[in-house]
């Protein structure tokens, strides 16, 4: 099969952006991503950065949805220790109702421990903590969407669902909305990050679709073997088309060309000042300078352009991602790291036109490497 393709967002909006501009330029890529022909956008939740400031990516969706036709849209992820479950399965199984079939779950338990402050978590650090609410969390949603009368006392939530009751004289009073999700239940997705990621296994266990963060090929090479063993133990399939992994991908029509662009704009202004900072805190940096053999003292903005991003003219970018594919066995769906090009999209929208109908079709998986 051939890759297909996909937008994260995160946003990575300029903190000086208002919430109107990163909310209008969210439904804009949507848009945009449909026409070309993308698969599928995810939108993160993130309520406490400024560069990342997307708290309630369910109202982008359901904005984008109204003036989009087959783009499949995915909250990537509804932070579930962040969330009461109740609430969150209604809300999840009414926008699957809407977007018919166009919908699929992320799910995850929080990469930042101040967002999980104001949430009321003061251990948010503590991934062992959030990732146990995440699964009391789904096993309590999971209940709700089947509609059979329970109730649950648990460790971190209560919640329940009723028995219907039915009138005698035909009132329909007492009759409860069906806020199952579209087609019975949803298909869930999870991100990993970390080398050894417990959400790669959790993925696995529960036959979930998984979606890596790039952080070097021994990373994912170990998030693709974490999720294959646990979906095996358990009875699943491990397929690597259901695999999504995130890269930061930029194309135009020379290497030149695709390098300025990325140097000087606006990607080149959010490693800058974001995300290189980011990925040095929390040893990301380590795998992508293990890969190159490099010194950390040549660590700079170009030297990540160069060696880690899939930046160049249509044939260069489809060489990167098939040696990728060769180091690490591949994927079946790139989901490029969205940017913010609010000021003047035409770069980044040629970018994606020419990801989606000149590269992609030109990487497939290796033949026989499904699992």
């Amino acid at each position: 099969m051939a890759m297909e393709t996909g937008l994260i967002v995160h946003p990575y909006m300029r903190p000086e952006r208002t919430a109107r501009q990163t909310f209008d330029w969210c439904v804009q890529q949507a848009v945009a991503a449909d026409k070309i022909g993308f698969d599928s956008i995810m939108l993160s939740e993130h309520a406490s950065q400024r560069w990342e400031n997307i708290p309630n990516p369910e109202l982008i969706i359901a904005a984008a949805a109204r003036q989009t036709e087959n783009i499949k849209f995915a909250p990537m992820a509804h932070l579930l220790p962040h969330q009461h479950p109740a609430k969150l399965a209604i809300q999840v199984g009414w926008l699957s109702q809407i977007l018919e079939g166009r919908y699929f779950l992320g799910v995850g338990a929080g990469a930042y421990p101040q967002s999980s402050y104001i949430h009321g978590i003061k251990n948010g650090e503590d991934t062992k903590f959030t990732n146990e609410m995440v699964r009391e969390s789904l096993e309590i949603m999971e209940k709700i969407w089947k509609r059979e009368p329970f109730f649950h006392e648990g460790r971190f939530w209560n919640a329940g669902y009723p028995e219907e009751l039915h009138a005698d004289d035909g009132d329909d009073q007492h009759k409860l909305a069906d806020f199952s999700p579209w087609g019975g239940a949803p298909e869930i997705a999870v991100t990993g990050f970390s080398a050894n990621s417990p959400s790669m296994r959790f993925a696995g266990e529960r036959g979930f679709r998984p979606v890596s963060i790039f952080s070097g090929l021994e990373a994912l090479k170990t998030h693709w073997e974490t999720y294959r063993e646990a979906a095996e133990a358990n009875g699943h399939v491990a397929d690597r088309a259901r695999y999504h992994v995130s890269q930061t991908v930029f194309v135009a029509d020379t290497d030149k060309e695709a390098k300025r662009q990325v140097m000087e704009g606006p990607i080149g202004y959010c490693f800058e000042r974001y995300l290189i900072p980011i990925w040095w805190r929390f040893h990301m940096m380590d795998g992508f300078i293990k890969d190159a053999g490099a010194d950390p003292a040549d660590v700079d903005l170009e030297w990540v352009v160069d060696n880690v991003f899939c930046v160049g003219s249509p044939d260069t970018v489809v060489e990167k991602i098939n040696r990728l594919f060769e180091a690490t066995g591949g994927w079946g769906t790139l989901q490029v790291e969205s940017h913010d090009y609010y000021d003047d999209p035409a770069p980044w929208f040629n970018s994606l036109e020419l990801i989606a109908k000149e590269v992609a079709p030109r990487i497939s998986l290796p033949t026989g490497v499904q699992a």
